[in-house]
C-alpha cells in the first residue's frame, strides 16, 4: 500500500493532529483516569498534555517517546519519519534539513532517534538461511574483499522469503560469528554459505550445511547459493555510497538496522510510516 505526501498532509496537517494521534495510540478514547477512574480527557490549551474532565489529572503523551523534551515541532518529527520510511535508498540529514527547515545538527539527531526505532527483533531465523559477510568503507587502495584495510566487516544472515539479520563485527573469526549464528538461527535449520574458513564447522553447531565455492567460480549448486544475502549487501552498499557517501564505524550498525528493517517489512500491507509510528508510541 502506497502512502504519499498528500496522504500524510491530510492525516497530519499540524502539530495538534500529531499530538492527538500520539494520545489516541497511547491511551485511546476509553482510557480510565488513574486518579478518579472515569473516562474523558480534554487537551490543555498551549500545552502538550491532556487533563481528566472530572478531576483534572494530567497526562503527557510524549513522555517516554523520541519526542520527549524536544523543541522541534511534532509535524516536523512526523515529516522526518515519513521521509525515512518512504525512501528505498535512505534519506540524508541534509535532505531532511532542506525539506523541514531545521538545522543540520537537529536533522542528524532526529535521524539517529528514528533509526533506533528500527532495531531488529529477537525471533530466530529458520528453514533455509543464507550466511555471508561484506565490508563497508568505500573504495580504497590495496586488497579488496575479506581482509581489506580500513573497512568495517558486517556479518549477515537471511531466511529465504523471510527476514534478514546483520551485525557490524570487529572481525569474521570463528569465535566471533559462532555465537551470532547460534543466537540468531534455529537449530536444525539448513544453512548455505561460501567456502570461507569461519563457516566450515557450521555442521558442528547442529545445523545442516552446504557450500558454494566462489573460489572456483561456483555461484549456484542446485538450490544452494548465497544470492539473496548478496542482493541485500548490494542494496545496502549502493544506498550508503549514493545517499550518505560514508558512514563511520561507530554509527554503522544503526544504518544497517535501518536497511534491514526496510527489507524485513517489504511485504507489509501497512505503510512503513505507520509501522514506525507504532514503535514510537
Amino acid at each position: 500500500m502506497k502512502y504519499t505526501i498528500k496522504d500524510f498532509n491530510i492525516d497530519f496537517p499540524d502539530d495538534n493532529a500529531c499530538l492527538d494521534y500520539v494520545f489516541d495510540k497511547n491511551y485511546g478514547k476509553d482510557f480510565e483516569c488513574l486518579e478518579c477512574h472515569k473516562t474523558g480527557f480534554y487537551r490543555v490549551s498551549d500545552r502538550k498534555c491532556y487533563a481528566c474532565a472530572w478531576c483534572s489529572y494530567q497526562i503527557h503523551p510524549l513522555a517516554h517517546t523520541i519526542f520527549h523534551k524536544s523543541s522541534t515541532s511534532l509535524k516536523t518529527w512526523f515529516h522526518a519519519i515519513f521521509l525515512m520510511s518512504t525512501s528505498k535508498n535512505g534519506v540524508a540529514a541534509k535532505e531532511i534539513q532542506r525539506q523541514t527547515g531545521v538545522t543540520y545538527k537537529t536533522a542528524w539527531r532526529m535521524q539517529r532517534q528514528i533509526r533506533m526505532l528500527m532495531k531488529p527483533g529477537n525471533d530466530p531465523l529458520r528453514g533455509t538461511v543464507e550466511i555471508d559477510d561484506t565490508y563497508i568503507g568505500g573504495k580504497r587502495p590495496g586488497k579488496r574483499g575479506r581482509g581489506a584495510e580500513g573497512k568495517t566487516p558486517v556479518f549477515g544472515m537471511v531466511e529465504r522469503q523471510g527476514e534478514v539479520k546483520a551485525n557490524v563485527v570487529d572481525n569474521l573469526k570463528i569465535r566471533t560469528v559462532k555465537p551470532i549464528i547460534s543466537e540468531s538461527i534455529e537449530k536444525k535449520s539448513e544453512i548455505f554459505t561460501d567456502e570461507f574458513l569461519s563457516y566450515q564447522n557450521i555442521k558442528n553447531y547442529d545445523y545442516d550445511h552446504d557450500v558454494v565455492k566462489h573460489r572456483i567460480k561456483q555461484y549456484v549448486k542446485g538450490n544452494v547459493h548465497t544470492n539473496t544475502i548478496e542482493g541485500f549487501w548490494s542494496q545496502l552498499k549502493r544506498s550508503i555510497h549514493g545517499t550518505y557517501h560514508s558512514v563511520s564505524p561507530q554509527h554503522l550498525q544503526l544504518y544497517v538496522d535501518e536497511f534491514a528493517y526496510r527489507y524485513n517489512h517489504r511485504k507489509s500491507e501497512t505503510p512503513l510510516f505507520y509501522l514506525l509510528m507504532n514503535r514510537v508510541v
